[in-house]
């Protein structure tokens, strides 16, 4: 259905007439698109799981979702993660890190490393933009936080003007 505009000109009644579109397909051409849309979906996951064996990070890219390490990263930023199990956690690496019993990973800087005799290292961070350091983000009686606790290390960023 469409409806007059000026002249020599028409317009559909809604933006998108999806449904329409389709009922005027035949089979194949219905059965084409679907199979395209199933390989489009197949090849994104694809390269997906491939940055995840290639960057050993469950979580290879990321979104900065607050305002806590500003300057160096805006609400909005994409961080590219990598997370090798051999390589030392440093002071003033950025880690994102998920703590138990919050679902949304955190992006902060680290400030203070603990190693121990046995080779177990313990460490401290805090947001670049907050006032203290992040112990009262950690899980209750959780002063410091562990390698097992880390999603990724940032080693790239694209920023939004």
């Amino acid at each position: 259905m469409v409806r007059a505009g000026a002249v020599g000109t028409h317009l559909p009644t809604s933006g998108l007439d999806i449904f329409g579109d389709l009922r005027k397909m035949n089979k194949r051409q219905l059965y084409y698109q679907v199979l395209n849309f199933a390989m489009i979906v197949s090849s994104a996951l694809m390269i997906w799981k491939g940055l995840i064996v290639l960057t050993g990070s469950e979580s290879p890219i990321v979104v900065v979702l607050s305002g806590s390490m500003e300057p160096a990263f805006h609400r909005g930023d994409l961080l590219f993660l990598t997370n090798f199990r051999e390589d030392p956690i440093r002071a003033g690496e950025i880690v994102v890190f998920k703590v138990e019993g919050r679902d949304i990973p955190i992006v902060h800087r680290v400030i203070k490393v603990h190693e121990k005799d046995n080779g177990d290292i313990k460490f401290l961070t805090k947001g670049d933009n907050n006032e203290v350091d992040d112990r009262g983000l950690y899980k209750e009686g959780q002063n410091w936080l562990e390698k097992k606790d880390v999603v990724g290390r940032a080693r790239g960023m694209l920023f939004w003007l």
